[in-house]
């Protein structure tokens, strides 16, 4: 297995394990004690994530679409749900690896588009709407 091939799943699986398993001891092996977080709305370091995560309803969850590495980056197109807000977040994280940890994130969100409000008339992830799944 390639280095690109290694982060890839090691995100996947980081990204499983803290945000559907809400299984805080284990993601603690997959983030960086020295996590140095980029988003705006996520208070600072591996603490900041797992706080965050910890206050949100038992309902939200990740889905990844996509997963694709270069490098020590790793790019991953996804969809968070049950954060209790109107609209689902369709976001496109980075996150750079280093010695096997997510080391660190960066990421661009934006509200999921119901049929209504999609000029193109096509859904923003997967196949169908939110609604008609």
């Amino acid at each position: 297995m390639s280095a690109e091939e290694k982060n890839r799943e090691l995100v996947r699986e980081a990204f499983d394990t803290l945000f559907n398993q809400r299984d805080y001891a284990a993601a603690e092996r997959f983030w960086s004690p020295d996590y140095i977080q980029h988003s705006a709305h996520i208070p600072p370091g591996r603490e900041g994530l797992f706080d965050l995560i910890k206050g949100l309803p038992a309902e939200f969850k990740h889905e990844a679409e996509l997963i694709v590495a270069q490098g020590d980056l790793v790019v991953v197109r996804g969809r968070f749900t049950g954060h209790g807000l109107p609209a689902g977040w369709i976001a496109v994280d980075f996150v750079r690896v280093q010695d096997g940890l997510l080391a660190e994130h960066w990421d661009v969100i934006e509200d999921e588009a119901t049929r209504e409000q999609s000029a193109s008339g096509l859904p923003m992830y997967g196949d169908a709407f939110p609604g008609d799944r």
